[in-house]
């Protein structure tokens, strides 16, 4: 904070409380000129509706007491507390301060109510109730969103219950895809191929999965599969959890299996991300929801 601000603060704050305080004993000493009524009563003369008539009475004392009360207590605090400029207080508070120990506070109940999974493996996670238990309510709150409530997927997010894993469904790989996400690119070959050439190809994937399609479309599409695909997808089609190519013989498709959504991802190509939930939820929370991913494939078979 500059000087200026330094001492803007601390003119307008001071000022202000001492402009309270002279105007309140200003007025408590002020008498407005009263009329005697009949009854003894002094009033300002004022008159409404024919017959109300404003008294002239001082506040209360208990009233008065209570702006000296505010008073008091605002000038406590500023001596206390930062408030004017660069001042810090006599107790030397901060915000960082309080933040940096509510946070220790919060570590420290953390690591007393997870400490005890850090040591276990995934698949031993994956067999502990407690943690299991600890890891649905992660993923109902972290990732439900995109995979669904019953982690069945929708298009574009993959289904967690079956043993279809892009990456790799061993309990390290999972951690892996979890933990630390993934990033996946299916590179755009329409205009490689060109739209005759994205349809052959695409009968030719559906062929790999055991649909029944054109023979000679699939022949021709072999040709361009040969060509562009086989460096990920395998020559037999079985993908590379290396590369996260899927296995185009399973016949699941996130992205959809129908010709149309096949032909969009070979002409427009797809990037899918998993977000790192290491860097959103930390990497015990992280592993304890892969923890529940694991028991619900495992389920699954």
């Amino acid at each position: 904070m500059s000087t200026f601000w330094h001492w803007y603060i601390i003119i307008i704050t001071v000022g202000s409380l001492i402009a309270t305080i002279w105007f309140l004993i200003y007025t408590s000493r002020l008498r407005v000129p009263s009329n005697t009524e009949e009854d003894g009563s002094e009033t300002t003369g004022h008159v409404w509706d024919e017959d109300l008539r404003e008294l002239n009475n001082p506040l209360p004392r208990w009233w008065l007491g209570l702006f000296w009360i505010t008073i008091a207590f605002s000038i406590v605090y500023l001596v206390l507390y930062p408030g004017l400029g660069r001042y810090e207080g006599t107790l030397g508070w901060s915000q960082q301060d309080q933040y940096e120990q509510e946070m220790a506070t919060a570590r420290a109940a953390f690591q007393k109510q997870y400490g005890i999974f850090d040591e276990l493996s995934l698949a031993e996670l994956a067999a502990d109730p407690k943690a299991v238990e600890m890891g649905r309510n992660l993923y109902a709150h972290n990732c439900a969103t995109c995979h669904g409530s019953d982690a069945r997927g929708a298009p574009g997010y993959p289904n967690l219950t079956d043993g279809h894993w892009i990456w790799g469904s061993a309990p390290e790989q999972i951690e892996q895809t979890v933990v630390n996400g993934r990033r996946a690119a299916m590179p755009a070959w329409g205009d490689a191929l060109g739209e005759d050439g994205v349809t052959r190809t695409a009968t030719y994937v559906q062929q790999l999965a055991g649909l029944p399609v054109d023979a000679s479309m699939a022949a021709a599409g072999r040709q361009h599969y040969t060509q562009l695909c086989i460096a990920c997808h395998g020559p037999e089609g079985t993908g590379n959890p290396l590369l996260g190519a899927p296995d185009l013989t399973a016949g699941v498709y996130i992205y959809g299996g129908d010709l149309d959504s096949i032909r969009a991802t070979i002409r427009n190509g797809r990037n899918g991300i998993m977000p790192a939930q290491r860097e959103l939820i930390g990497a015990t929370r992280a592993r304890l929801a892969a923890a529940y991913i694991l028991s619900m494939q495992q389920e699954g078979r």
